[in-house]
């Protein structure tokens, strides 16, 4: 029997690259949503490739790489959420002493 490609791999694949991708140059929540969805598409695939007994899937690699790709995207927009608050902060820090005579 030929191995047939594991249900969801390349879906956490594709969605790890695109939580990178969104992140980078779209902004971070959309990346941390793909994160997410990725890392639950690798979930259910690793769960059917531990679950098949006949060893028929092919693409276990797939769900390695799209998990870890996943929580590289959530961990970059975890990183521009923290940056992003700091500069807004940092802003309304300088309005807040500008409007009070200090600066």
């Amino acid at each position: 029997m030929a191995n047939q490609p594991l249900p969801g791999a390349s879906n956490a694949l594709t969605f790890g690259i695109l939580s990178i991708v969104l992140t980078i140059f779209c902004c971070g929540p959309f990346g941390a949503i793909f994160s997410f969805i990725g890392l639950s598409n690798a979930k259910k695939a690793e769960n059917a490739y531990k679950t098949d007994s006949d060893n028929v899937y092919s693409g276990f690699e797939n769900v390695k790489t799209g998990r870890i790709l996943s929580y590289i995207g959530l961990g970059l927009a975890l990183v521009y959420l923290i940056f992003a608050i700091i500069y807004f902060g940092a802003i309304v820090a300088l309005v807040m002493a500008s409007s009070q005579g200090e600066f």
